[in-house]
């Protein structure tokens, strides 16, 4: 039997803040989307006090004056994620990354391992991550991912912040389960199933196969006997391939200035080519966008010979390309760096007239910043321009 575990993050964006500044833990903390929109993160603090998600700030600051409103830091919160999805994969080799605050963690056979039974590994992975980190996060266990899924989602109520759905549970989890709470049951989907008579997970799991599959299709299989504890999606550590990879964030303040323009993209560069070497790609479609003040978006990319994932090579073309598109007469709200036609280095192709040597320094050049990063910090190091006259 496998044993599966899904390492859910609690209130990450939240628990990231409050990581980086101690003075907001144990305080009803919300954590505001890009241009302070509405709230996306809430600590326990501020959901008793009530903030919901998805709340307009406007609304929650004049409702809620007393909670603490934060601006979001998708770097920051996307350098921590790396870090936690690192940490579990020290304890095992089968590490699915689902989401930026959640992973599947296959456990089997690891307790014979580790000496422990599975609640006191999943306990044990906890207490690492949040001392070690200081990241707090649920886990739930169980034999396939649909269950680890729904366990984790229960783990958050836990005192222990684990829980365990043996197959002698299985029966009595389901009675007990809406259709809402089942991974991968959206809102039309409960509809229909509702119509046809099925209003838990244990009605799920009784209706017949052809009737599943007729109605709704393979997927409805999946979940069906994943819920009857039989794993049909294994975990599965190898990361894909993006089609791209995008950098963007508007400015503090809205402006026509060249050289605050570029070192913003400066800065988007660097953090989508440290992607890039990330899961082992280079790009062969470089492209820059700007967004006006009144929210038009002009565009331009430049198909390359060869890819690469050298950011001052990069940087080069980017500002070619930005010098097409920028206008001194014009005022704009965010600009960023568009990398696609991404290529694997393992199925890269060799090119007659590459310089081999040059190339090597490039490598060497990257990983030393790569290797500068991981000892002091993201962006520790920044590429510069030169300034026009």
């Amino acid at each position: 039997m496998k044993v599966i575990a899904l390492v859910d993050c609690d209130s990450f964006f939240v628990s990231c803040e409050q990581k980086v500044n101690s003075a907001l833990k144990n305080k009803p903390v919300c954590v505001l989307s890009n241009k302070d929109g509405c709230v996306i993160s809430r600590s326990k603090e501020a959901k008793l006090m009530g903030v919901r998600m998805g709340q307009p700030y406007f609304l929650a600051k004049d409702e809620f004056p007393d909670a603490i409103y934060v601006s979001c830091h998708h770097d920051l919160y996307a350098e921590i994620s790396e870090q936690v999805m690192d940490l579990l994969r020290e304890f095992s080799p089968n590490v699915q990354v689902y989401s930026v605050d959640e992973a599947f963690v296959d456990l089997t056979g690891l307790k014979k391992l580790y000496k422990k039974n599975y609640l006191e590994l999943a306990e044990f992975i906890r207490d690492e991550v949040k001392n070690r980190l200081d990241i707090p996060v649920s886990i739930g266990v169980s034999s396939t991912k649909t269950l680890a899924k729904l366990a984790s989602d229960k783990a958050k109520n836990s005192k222990i912040g684990v829980y365990i759905i043996s197959n002698s549970k299985i029966k009595n989890e389901l009675l007990n389960t809406k259709l809402e709470e089942i991974w991968g049951i959206g809102r039309n989907l409960t509809v229909l199933f509702k119509k046809a008579g099925i209003l838990s997970a244990a009605d799920l799991v009784k209706k017949d196969d052809k009737w599943l599959d007729k109605q709704v299709g393979i997927r409805a299989l999946e979940i069906k006997h994943e819920l009857l504890g039989e794993m049909v999606s294994p975990v599965l550590n190898e990361e894909k391939i993006p089609k791209s990879i995008q950098k963007t964030s508007a400015f503090g303040l809205f402006t026509s200035d060249l050289d605050f323009i570029k070192n913003q993209l400066n800065y988007h560069i660097h953090s989508a080519c440290r992607k890039l070497r990330k899961i082992d790609c280079k790009a062969q479609v470089i492209g820059v966008m700007l967004r006006t003040k009144d929210f038009k978006v002009v565009y331009e990319k430049k198909v390359l010979h060869y890819p690469t994932s050298f950011e001052m090579e990069i940087s080069d073309i980017a500002f070619d390309l930005l010098g097409k598109i920028y206008s001194p007469l014009t005022i704009y709200r965010s600009t960023g760096i568009i990398l696609d036609d991404l290529h694997s280095n393992n199925e890269e192709q060799l090119f007659l007239f590459s310089d081999s040597a040059l190339d090597s320094k490039k490598k060497q050049l990257t990983e030393c910043f790569d290797k500068l990063e991981s000892k002091f910090g993201k962006n520790i190091i920044q590429i510069g321009f030169f300034k026009e006259k």
